[in-house]
């Protein structure tokens, strides 16, 4: 394969999985920005609203990991081309709930489906952007989950007071027609495929889960992961959910204040995201990471606390700007820390059984709002923000391997399978 077209590959798969996170996370934040009205359809407190959001979390948990090792068997594009039309069928069938269990059911099939097409997509980018400038692309890539933020919260200006909740989530149908074209333009990563050739010409598939936890090693990293996972996006998802909330119910903001809000916030995280990138390839994955936790987590009560009408437009800024910072980080970090034979089912078993530990966030931040209020709730979240900048600035190195194959850091005493990045 030629230089230039390898070059031309990677970008137009850069262009389809940017495409593909706006529609997930666009996906994904309307649940936040209807919550108001979904507690005043279905007449519940903010608990049971909180549960709507947790079962979410639950349903990406199981798509992450079922995704992960789906991918690493089946291949990374067929399997984000399935888990697309998942999650846009399913979501677009919320617009048609009736009842509060019923959206609860919806929502979780639906949120299995963007769990497990956020890990895919972010891991088959990593296999295919040179190292180089790896975490710049994937930091750029990170800002369309927050362009799919903003995106929505625009459509919600527009839609929301005029025509109701659920047109919103009718148009989610939409990015079928994208899963269609990923589908039929996007190859399977030169990696990916040398892997599956090879186990094609051996007649067998190892099992996956079982050489995660053979070395001690990479069990090791798996479960620091894991950890950091839990605790990254305890913090990340209770922001996410309860922020529109906390602006209307807290500040006593009008629906549209509130969303033009939101819209500062989350253009705010798509310009920190891209930095953030840009960075952690001149200073390292590590450092942007640990940088990006612990000043959320300084943010956050500064937000609770001395917040006032003059001043909370640049305060939400702020926050938006640095609580991504890890996120931006995450996918590259990750990637870099697994062989490519495991890669997959490691890189979405961690990171989603940290969602499975995180999905009680949103519930929890519910229970304290009815005690005290969102706002208290949302300043909690600091202390998690800390621990999951502490625990890779402790025990996880960056770039061991290199997601095309070859091996990253001489220094590592694991090793990887051996693949070329030629092509690239």
């Amino acid at each position: 394969m030629t230089k230039g077209t390898s070059d031309r590959t990677w970008m137009v798969v850069f262009v389809a999985c940017f495409l593909g996170l706006v529609v997930d996370g666009m996906d994904l934040i309307m649940l936040s920005i209807t919550m108001p009205s979904l507690m005043e359809e279905f007449n519940i407190g903010k608990a049971d609203a909180g549960l709507i959001a947790t079962w979410s979390l639950v349903g990406m948990a199981v798509g992450g990991i079922g995704g992960g090792w789906l991918s690493d068997r089946f291949g990374r594009v067929r399997m984000a081309t399935w888990m697309m039309v998942l999650f846009s069928i399913g979501t677009c069938l919320l617009g048609f709930a009736q009842t509060y269990e019923q959206f609860i059911v919806i929502r979780f099939i639906s949120a299995i489906g963007i769990g497990a097409e956020y890990t895919i997509v972010t891991m088959l980018m990593a296999e295919y952007v040179p190292t180089k400038k790896r975490t710049t692309i994937l930091g750029t890539l990170q800002a369309a989950y927050s362009l799919g933020y903003l995106v929505a919260a625009l459509l919600a200006g527009a839609i929301l007071p005029e025509y109701g909740w659920r047109p919103l989530y009718f148009i989610a149908v939409a990015p079928v027609l994208l899963a269609i074209y990923i589908r039929y333009k996007i190859p399977e990563p030169p990696g990916w495929k040398e892997r599956a050739q090879a186990q094609k010409q051996k007649g067998n598939k190892k099992n996956e889960w079982a050489a995660i936890f053979k070395d001690s090693k990479t069990r090791k990293i798996f479960i620091f992961w894991g950890l950091t996972a839990t605790f990254l996006q305890f913090a990340y998802y209770g922001i996410g959910t309860w922020l529109p909330t906390y602006i209307v119910s807290d500040l006593g903001f009008d629906f549209k204040k509130m969303t033009g809000y939101i819209v500062g916030t989350y253009a705010a995280a798509i310009l920190g995201k891209i930095i953030a990138g840009w960075l952690a390839d001149l200073y390292g994955r590590k450092t942007m990471f640990i940088v990006g936790g612990f000043s959320t987590a300084i943010v956050l009560p500064i937000v609770y606390l001395y917040n006032s009408p003059s001043n909370i437009i640049l305060l939400l800024t702020i926050l938006g700007f640095l609580y991504g910072i890890p996120y931006a980080v995450n996918a590259t970090y990750m990637a870099e820390s697994f062989p490519a034979h495991i890669r997959g089912t490691a890189v979405g078993g961690s990171y989603n059984v940290g969602r499975v530990g995180s999905a009680m966030a949103p519930f929890l931040i519910g229970v304290m709002a009815e005690s005290y209020s969102i706002g208290f709730g949302l300043a909690t979240l600091a202390i998690a923000y800390v621990v999951s900048a502490l625990i890779p600035a402790l025990f996880i190195r960056e770039k061991m391997y290199d997601p095309f194959g070859k091996e990253e850091n001489p220094a590592t005493e694991l090793k990887e399978n051996v693949y070329t990045n030629q092509s690239i």
